[in-house]
């Protein structure tokens, strides 16, 4: 009687394994500690099902004689695995007693099989959780159903945003803040065009803003060659984060020897940065003791920032990071615009010294954990008039000393996931071109003067809810 063939396992969406996952976890960890447990295994199963495919290929080409050598998965951007740390491996001994002491050994060798780790993995963490073995290997059989087919999907973030939206209130307001959605990061990108040159995040957390800038320089055709990558991450675990999914995705970056706070210790004291994007902590207070950092270089030509609140230390660290023609775009709460004292002296200071480019207010509810409103606000070091290649463009940038362009956008947006709102590619594209058209054209009679046909007809189509206030001002109005 001939054998049947096994029947094939069932794959499931990733945010369905998710929140499979988090239910073999009730009871044995706390919800903010669901995305630790999960997220290493889903890497080892990403890159595992990676591995295979490269293993099969060089099979395929008739390669066999290379299958152990690291070079010939590496050249690939892929991760080559020892045998205790393929999937294949894991899942045979799920069962088994000490599966949690396995899943540790094989993160351990494959961090060590990969320099480009070094540093990212979780040492011996899931030995410490002590969960059920059951428990373990049920978790390990949902993700084990996953799909990781689509090598363009940008899984430490989809982990962190899944688990944000669904466990942001037992984790408590105020926290996981390292995690950007996505259409902000993007408008900033598209806005200042990172294309060439050095790229630095100041608080990088899990390392978003890098993702979506490779993400957007390759989708406009661009070369990811003609960017370096420079960041810091103070805290330990979201610096193997970010480590972890840059490597993950064959991004090279420089995030500093170590985890360490950027005003105390800052990774990259002489860098000058073409491109800053960064979403610093939302009005952190206690940043500095009253005797500390009052005579730091960062705060040359400025008044020292106060130690009540971190919104201007962190924009003092963006200047002093900035190049001579270095652009930047960065989030802080609405606050930081209304702050007297001496912020209000050195927000006069930042508009002299013509640097604030344009400051842009955004739609609440964008962010998982707060719902406080939060503007954009954009610098650049050179707002004189002069020509500049863009991945093969030239633009024509005209004189914009003595102004800066004021945009309200918290009329638009699109109700996402039922609490939360997102900026859509079409109002991202509609702020874009008004933003640049004001940079090369100027501020004439009304913004549509600016827009597209194709623009004007995009407008045509968004919702009642989607309109854009803009306004132009001098430094001295």
């Amino acid at each position: 009687m001939a054998r049947q063939a096994p029947k094939p396992k069932k794959e499931i969406s990733m945010e369905d394994a998710l929140w499979k996952s988090a239910d073999k976890l009730r009871g044995s960890v706390e919800p903010a500690e669901y995305k630790h447990v999960v997220l290493s295994l889903f890497f080892l199963k990403f890159a595992s099902d990676k591995f295979e495919a490269r293993r099969q290929e060089l099979i395929a080409e008739g390669k066999e004689q290379y299958l152990d050598m690291d070079a010939f998965y590496t050249m690939k951007n892929v991760f080559f695995l020892p045998p205790e740390s393929r999937w294949t491996y894991i899942m045979e001994q799920a069962k088994q007693s000490d599966i949690a002491l396995k899943i540790d050994t094989a993160l351990f060798a494959v961090e060590k099989s990969n320099p480009s780790l070094k540093g990212a993995l979780p040492d011996n963490y899931y030995s410490r959780l002590h969960i059920d073995t059951a428990k373990l290997a049920s978790l390990l059989d949902e993700i084990n159903k996953i799909n990781t087919d689509d090598a363009e999907q940008d899984i430490i973030g989809r982990v962190y945003e899944y688990f944000l939206g669904k466990f942001a209130l037992a984790e408590g307001k105020g926290k996981g803040e390292f995690y950007t959605p996505k259409c902000i990061v993007n408008l900033i990108a598209e806005m200042i065009e990172p294309y060439k040159g050095k790229i630095y995040d100041p608080c990088c957390g899990s390392g978003g803003m890098f993702v979506q800038s490779v993400k957007f320089i390759e989708s406009h055709q661009g070369n990811t060659r003609d960017i370096s990558i420079y960041g810091q991450e103070h805290t330990n675990t979201t610096f193997k984060l970010a480590k972890m999914n840059l490597a993950i995705r064959g991004i090279s970056a420089n995030l500093g020897e170590q985890a360490a706070n950027t005003f105390s210790n800052d990774q990259h004291k002489d860098l000058k940065a073409d491109f800053i994007m960064a979403n610093p902590p939302f009005n952190q207070k206690e940043w500095r003791a009253d005797n500390e950092l009052t005579a730091d270089p960062r705060w040359r030509g400025y008044d020292v920032p106060p130690t009540s609140n971190a919104n201007y230390g962190w924009i003092l660290n963006i200047v002093s990071k900035l190049s001579q023609n270095g652009v930047a775009g960065f989030l802080l709460a609405n606050g930081a615009l209304s702050d007297d004292g001496t912020e209000l002296k050195i927000r006069k200071q930042l508009i002299e010294n013509n640097l604030i480019e344009a400051i842009v207010i955004l739609p609440r509810s964008l962010f998982y954990t707060t719902d406080i409103s939060v503007t954009l606000w954009i610098l650049s070091k050179n707002k004189t008039a002069r020509t500049v290649e863009q991945n093969g463009v030239l633009k024509k940038y005209r004189d914009r000393r003595r102004e800066i362009l004021f945009m309200d956008l918290r009329q638009m947006g699109s109700p996402f996931e039922k609490k939360f709102v997102e900026l859509t590619e079409e109002d991202r594209a509609k702020v874009c071109e008004v933003y640049h058209a004001w940079q090369q054209v100027g501020f004439k009679s009304h913004i549509r003067t600016y827009l597209s046909s194709a623009t004007a007809q995009a407008m045509k189509r968004l919702p009642k809810r989607a309109s854009l206030s803009c306004r132009a001002a001098t430094s001295n109005s």
